[in-house]
């Protein structure tokens, strides 16, 4: 799964940030760590407004989609919502984090990339819409636009 956030910058122009550590709750909200967005942090600041787009980017989801001509589930889904100030990550939230990249932490650039990491932001989502391809999901999702 490949996540990207896309905010509003002062300009009122987008901008799309890839964020690797996105965690989804059960109850419509989520967090994402705040490092190495600099852009996106500035962005929420002023105006909270983001749109998270989710990709399964599964080489056998993607392979076993496009040989029968359909897919089997949606590829991917855009989460609308808002975006809450700079926090320190619970431990909780820590541990998430950790889990995740544990089995890349051995490697210099999973080092670099996943040390220091305590602080995060909070989602709210509000919406939702699909990603569309509709000549290989008809059969899926068809009232949502």
């Amino acid at each position: 799964m490949h996540c990207a956030i896309a905010s509003v910058g002062a300009d009122g122009g987008p901008h799309v940030t890839p964020v690797g550590t996105v965690f989804l709750r059960d109850d419509r909200t989520g967090f994402y760590v705040d490092r190495y967005t600099s852009v996106l942090a500035h962005n929420v600041e002023a105006d909270p407004r983001i749109c998270l787009m989710a990709v399964d980017s599964g080489v056998r989801f993607w392979f076993r989609s496009l040989l029968v001509g359909r897919f089997s589930a949606p590829p991917g889904i855009r989460l609308y919502g808002t975006v809450g100030a700079l926090r320190p990550a619970t431990a909780a939230e820590l541990d998430l984090v950790h889990k995740s990249v544990r089995t890349l932490q051995w490697m210099k650039g999973g080092r670099l990339l996943w040390s220091d990491l305590d602080h995060v932001r909070d989602i709210t989502f509000t919406g939702f819409r699909p990603v569309r391809y509709p000549v290989m999901m008809s059969h899926l999702w068809q009232n949502v636009r």
